[in-house]
């Protein structure tokens, strides 16, 4: 069926145009003050209905993005009228332009004369050394289409300006081609495009022409399942519009390109009307000067991040509480302060944070603790356990300050000052030495330096080692070095530590100037730090040496190196979706564990992890498991894979959705695996209430109970709505977790999980290099409800979401609710999506709680 938009098109006869009679009933529409017009949106609406009431818009009236160019030109003369100001800029846009953004063919560029500019000068730089003259191979470099498609654009222009066959051009026809790849006009793209995929120029497209330019798009977006089918979908393609076998004509291109863009007119009135409503709510400045501006950011802040806050004051207050008690101690000490001044106050205050941090740095990675708490106690609401890799970060920052100002203040102060102080200011102290040190070896041979000095040195290497830069590699390094960095390199130095409190015990014991032992408080703080901690470790070597895991069929590696076990359940082991587990493989190492998600449900009767090949560890493992390498084996019936040991599960900020009636899941590659044990757990709770309900229902036909209840499921089941966002980079990836998108597809026929795919290697849609692609999923969607690019039931989107936009939608569809927003992935992305949780919770009626996995 033709689209109202290009039916008028071509009654027009020209680009945006429109009927005689359209322009009457819009000049009418605006004489009689017909036309509604907000920053955000415009629509052409009746305001004047009888008795005053607002009237539904009519079946077939426009908003003004879809009026053509003369509606939108006196909509704007109206606006500038009423408002003296212009209409807000990409408003009034036609719906063709909207749909294909006119089958752009640059991702990024700007029309107009500055955009002239910067190719020009590209040219001139390309074409220095070849007399002006520009080739077919420079001209992708130079309009910065860095594909196989600018060579078919090169070829439609060509041909376009009459110079077909042409291998060069000079800059005269490249101005000429320039001004065609940045028209605006939807006819002039559609036509370039159209010519691109009619190689022969006949005036119609044949199926080997299509099966090409869909293998050129398919290379070009690195989606190498469709290219491998790409006569398959050629086919597809010509029996929805070529069913005569006569070839696509333009119209026909056309039509499918703009099918299934449009939505009801009264549908997409509210939907206009109310976004418009959110977005001004958004832009609208806060009233009142900078200081009530400071004060209600400061408010939302604190609003925000509260938990974090008093943990933090508590603990800088304990910090400077215990500094400020130490460095008044030492500075009452008369002989010590004579001899030391300041130096040994500063010195001193500084171990006493020191030894204090020393014994909290310990508790962010007591996980079993962490996560009995989170489950077992209320505490979860006052304290941010989701921070607790960040609180030991920022506990260790606190660590280097305090050794740094404690190891100064000794060594090029306190030292200095001793061996330099006359005998009758040293006489009082020389209780605290068995003889007066007679120079610096002297104070630095006793075992409170050597400690010391040992400390600091074995510190310094485990805080290097632990930097993001040297724990990613993400520096460029010599083979040598990089032997020494990375992850195995920074958990092996954190080991270092077992020697570090050995030596910090040892050192608070000899100290020069304290003797009594109630004074020596250093193991004190340590005790029950180290007690739990070690614990800890017992727990995990009991817990996982009782029952190795079963590796229960062969591992599956999937594109994009990433390789999914399947695991045995140990007996009484029971978990929540969204929590992680160590994984340790002794054929790989036999010291190293490594966290990953849990991938299934707890109702599943085996465990899964998704793990990604990225370091050592991982590289090892697959070459373990690998099939080829068992193949290797004369006695491959008897192979039997590798033992694995876990230990968990351990508390994760998604195992928190079920407080939520509304949820936003979003993983980014990898960062999916916790997301899809959710999506799991609400599939399995959806088929259980289906059960209970299908049961109850049963039991009331039979006279067995009286009426009906709801079932015991749907009360304890919260979460009444799910939006799961992946984006990934390849379409491989998309096959990680197959068939649950296609459980979470079949199953959701309440419309409880709402499933977004995100294809980041595919253009975004309206690039003229992903528009056959979307034509071949739109059809084969609705002939087989499986999509091209996911192989699933899940529709998938091309480039990255627009977050905005998602939050608008869920704001409009869950006013006065709260969302729980979880997030697992690279931190880049999350500050954008906490961002936005932050604005929409405060300027619209629902409340977004963004969580981050620590990735």
């Amino acid at each position: 069926m033709q689209s109202p938009n290009s039916e008028r098109r071509r009654d027009s006869g020209g680009d945006g145009g429109t009927t005689p009679s359209v322009i009457r009933e819009v000049n009418k529409g605006i004489e009689d003050d017909r036309v509604e017009i907000t920053p955000d949106s415009a629509v052409v609406q009746s305001v004047g209905g009888e008795g005053g009431q607002e009237e539904e818009p009519p079946a077939g009236a426009w908003t003004v993005g879809e009026a053509p160019a003369k509606l939108r030109l006196m909509i704007s003369r109206r606006w500038s009228s009423l408002t003296g100001r212009s209409p807000h800029p990409g408003r009034l846009e036609s719906p063709a332009a909207r749909a294909l953004k006119g089958l752009k063919f640059i991702s990024k560029t700007s029309d107009g004369e500055a955009s002239w500019t910067a190719v020009e000068k590209k040219f001139d730089e390309l074409t220095a050394g070849n007399n002006g003259v520009l080739t077919r191979a420079q001209f992708a470099k130079c309009i910065g289409m860095d594909d196989e498609f600018a060579g078919a654009l090169f070829e439609s222009l060509a041909r376009r300006a009459n110079i077909a066959g042409a291998d060069s051009i000079t800059k005269p026809h490249f101005k000429e081609f320039w001004d065609l790849i940045v028209d605006q006009s939807f006819d002039s793209r559609l036509q370039i495009f159209f010519d691109m995929v009619d190689k022969d120029a006949d005036g119609r497209i044949s199926e080997d022409e299509v099966r090409e330019i869909i293998s050129l798009s398919a290379s070009a977006n690195r989606l190498s399942n469709i290219q491998i089918r790409a006569d398959e979908y050629a086919r597809l393609l010509m029996e929805e519009l070529d069913p005569k076998g006569l070839g696509i004509k333009v119209e026909s291109l056309q039509m499918i390109l703009l099918q299934g863009r449009s939505e009801s007119s009264a549908a997409r009135f509210d939907k206009k009307r109310n976004l418009s409503k959110l977005l001004s709510e958004k832009l609208r400045e806060t009233e009142g000067g900078v200081v009530w501006r400071s004060c209600s950011n400061l408010g939302y802040f604190l609003a925000d991040n509260w938990r974090r806050v008093w943990v933090m004051a508590a603990w800088i207050a304990a910090m400077a509480g215990l500094y400020a008690y130490k460095y008044v101690q030492y500075k009452n000490k008369a002989a010590e302060f004579a001899v030391m001044g300041h130096c040994l106050c500063l010195a001193k205050g500084a171990a006493e944070t020191l030894k204090l941090n020393m014994a909290l740095i310990l508790l962010p990675i007591c996980r079993n603790t962490l996560t009995w708490l989170r489950n077992k106690t209320r505490l979860g609401a006052v304290v941010p356990f989701d921070d607790n890799i960040n609180f030991h970060q920022v506990i260790a920052i606190a660590v280097v300050i305090a050794t740094g100002i404690h190891t100064i203040m000794h060594l090029a102060c306190d030292y200095p000052r001793l061996l330099h102080a006359s005998q009758e200011k040293f006489k009082p102290m020389e209780r605290a030495f068995k003889h007066r040190p007679r120079n610096y070896w002297d104070l630095l041979k006793g075992c409170e330096s050597l400690t010391g000095i040992a400390m600091v040195v074995l510190m310094a290497i485990a805080f290097l080692l632990a930097s993001p830069q040297l724990r990613r590699n993400e520096l460029k390094l010599s083979k040598l070095l990089k032997k020494v960095t990375g992850f195995n390199a920074f958990w092996y130095s954190h080991h270092i530590f077992i020697i570090v409190y050995i030596l910090l015990i040892v050192h608070g014991n000899q100290l020069y100037l304290t003797h009594q032992w109630y004074n020596k408080t250093t193991w004190m703080y340590l005790a029950i730090p180290i007690t739990l901690f070690i614990g800890e470790r017992l727990i995990r070597t009991f817990r996982s040496s009782v029952e190795a895991v079963q590796i229960l069929k062969d591992p599956i590696i999937y594109p994009g190196d990433v390789i999914a076990l399947h695991m045995s359940k140990p007996s009484g082991f029971t978990y929540k979706s969204g929590q992680y587990i160590f994984v340790k493989c002794a054929a790989v190492s036999p010291f190293e564990w490594h966290p990953f998600s849990i991938t299934t449900a707890p109702k599943d009767d085996y465990i899964s992890v998704h793990i990604r090949v990225c370091g050592d560890w991982t590289r090892r493992l697959r070459a373990v498991l690998s099939k080829d390498r068992r193949a290797e084996s004369q006695q491959e019936d008897t192979f039997s894979f590798p033992k694995v040991l876990i230990d968990g599960p351990y508390g994760a900020p998604t195992q928190d959705y079920k407080d939520y009636n509304v949820v936003l899941l979003t993983g980014l590659g990898i960062g999916a695996t916790p997301m899809i044990s959710v999506v799991k757990d609400i599939i399995n709770n959806i088929k259980e209430i289906d059960r209970e309900e299908d049961e109850e229902r049963k039991a009331v036909e039979e006279g067995r109970i009286r009426g009906s209840s709801k079932c015991k499921k749907h009360v304890e089941f919260k979460t009444r709505r799910a939006y799961f966002y992946w984006v990934t980079k390849e379409q491989g990836s998309l096959g990680w977790f197959n068939d649950v998108m296609n459980e979470a597809a079949e199953m959701d026929h309440k419309g409880v999980i709402e499933m977004h795919n995100y294809c980041t290697s595919v253009y975004e849609e309206g690039d003229v290099r992903s528009a056959l692609i979307a034509m071949i999923q739109s059809i084969n969607l609705a002939k087989t409800g499986v999509d091209v690019v996911s192989e699933t039931r899940v529709k998938s989107h091309f480039a990255r979401p627009k977050w905005r936009d998602v939050f608008k939608e869920i704001a409009l569809n869950h006013p006065n609710s709260t969302v729980g927003v979880f997030y697992c992935g690279p931190p880049k992305p999350a500050k954008q999506l906490r961002q936005l949780a932050r604005d929409f919770s405060r300027k619209t009626t629902t409340e977004f709680e963004f969580h981050k996995e620590n990735f």
